[in-house]
């Protein structure tokens, strides 16, 4: 937390290198969240630097009461979910990461998958689950937030959170299991 006060305190000031540094240090999180519940790459794109124009705008409002990285966060999910309300857009699109998989198939089944283009899958079976659940899930496995970032994130209780999570790993099991025509899971 010392370093994010150092960084807002420097960005405050006018330091645009400080404000590059705060961009690349949360690309990856904001493309994340914005790449999760947005279809059009081009949509995505602009999202994504909206979000970091309004977190250069607020940035002297930043209270310090939570990660500097979690309130950016918050910027990007509600822009988003904002986005989709304001343009009635059906969610659908994931980019492609590779990360996804490892953290919801054992070994021998992502052998099984290999063979089905297993990424790409997976990563159908993902966008197939509700909104609320595909974006715990980003937090939690992609960006290493906890319950209770995800809960100041969405606004979400955490045993909220905590339900959703639950729910999601179950939706995404039981998906893998009817796409494997398997029974055994991890």
């Amino acid at each position: 937390m010392t370093d994010d006060r150092a960084l807002v305190s420097r960005i405050t000031s006018g330091d645009t290198q400080a404000f590059r540094l705060l961009i690349r240090q949360n690309e990856r999180l904001v493309t994340h969240m914005v790449g999760r519940l947005i279809d059009r790459a081009e949509d995505r794109e602009e999202l994504c630097q909206d979000v970091f124009m309004k977190v250069y705008e607020k940035i002297g409002e930043f209270n310090f009461q939570s990660q500097l990285s979690t309130w950016v966060a918050t910027i990007a999910y509600r822009h988003a979910i904002n986005h989709l309300r304001k343009k009635k857009i059906q969610i659908s699109d994931i980019p492609e990461e590779d990360q996804f998989t490892s953290h919801f198939i054992s070994d021998d089944q992502a052998d099984a998958l290999a063979e089905q283009d297993s990424e790409e899958q997976v990563l159908k079976l993902i966008d197939k689950l509700p909104i609320q659940y595909k974006t715990v899930l980003t937090l939690y496995h992609l960006d290493g937030k906890n319950y209770t970032e995800i809960g100041e994130i969405t606004g979400m209780p955490e045993g909220t959170v905590k339900n959703y999570l639950f729910r999601a790993r179950h939706q995404l099991k039981e998906s893998v299991k009817k796409h494997l025509g398997k029974e055994e899971w991890i």
